[in-house]
């Protein structure tokens, strides 16, 4: 397989060679080929949660069961905080 970098891209492989944490360019395009698919994994799984979530409200509100907006609105911002915190 032949791949074409664009210049900014060999020159970020180039400074991890010579930083010494790879011995070659494949080992950091596997590194990074590795590292892509342990993402695309974890989005995976939250796309899952998510769905199975959305699941469980939309069958809370057809069962009839209210939802307060406020409470909800609250928490939310709580959240936003709480990640901006964080951050």
């Amino acid at each position: 397989m032949n791949v074409s970098l664009n210049p900014k891209l060999e020159k970020f492989i180039q400074g991890k060679l010579q930083q010494g944490s790879y011995n070659s360019a494949s080992e950091v395009v596997r590194e990074a080929l590795r590292l892509l698919e342990e993402y695309d994994k974890a989005r995976a799984a939250q796309l899952l949660a998510f769905d199975w979530e959305l699941g469980n409200r939309l069958a809370s509100l057809d069962r009839g069961e209210a939802v307060d907006w406020r409470e909800v609105r609250a928490r939310l911002r709580r959240r936003s905080q709480q990640r901006r915190r964080s951050a």
